[in-house]
């Protein structure tokens, strides 16, 4: 199974990746637990791509790809951006970090998500759940 969908790099477009969860989620039984996680990481993921990513330009777009492989959701988030040193991002929970608003995302992603990988130079995110 596999489901695509892309969207103009619009905050408001946020709504449409909530509804494509909320859709995987009803349509594969998802339980309530893993739902929150997929949720919060996929809409991090897609908030950071039209935010940092695509700098909120219209012009540019945001793809999401969804597949799901025996036990797991993949969620790919590519956005037409130059990426990012993912490898240099500052901890958001160092003392130094706390009071920051900005950071807290990928935090979030990694901690929701049991894989998470970074491509085209974190131009694109692959978050990946293990579904029980």
């Amino acid at each position: 199974m596999e489901k695509y969908l892309k969207i103009n790099s619009k905050i408001e477009n946020l709504r449409k990746v909530e509804k494509l969860v909320d859709e995987l989620s009803a349509e594969h039984s998802i339980s309530a637990d893993i739902y929150g996680n997929i949720l919060i990481a996929a809409l991090e993921a897609a908030n950071n791509a039209i935010l940092h990513g695509n700098k909120l330009d219209e012009n540019k777009n945001v793809i999401i790809t969804v597949r799901i492989e025996e036990k797991k959701l993949l969620i790919k988030i590519e956005d037409e951006g130059n990426g990012f040193d993912y490898k240099n991002v500052p901890d958001p929970t160092a003392p130094e970090n706390i009071e920051n608003v900005n950071g807290r995302g990928i935090f979030l992603m990694e901690k929701l998500s049991d894989q998470i990988e970074f491509t085209r130079n974190g131009a694109t995110v692959e978050l990946e759940f293990n579904l029980k």
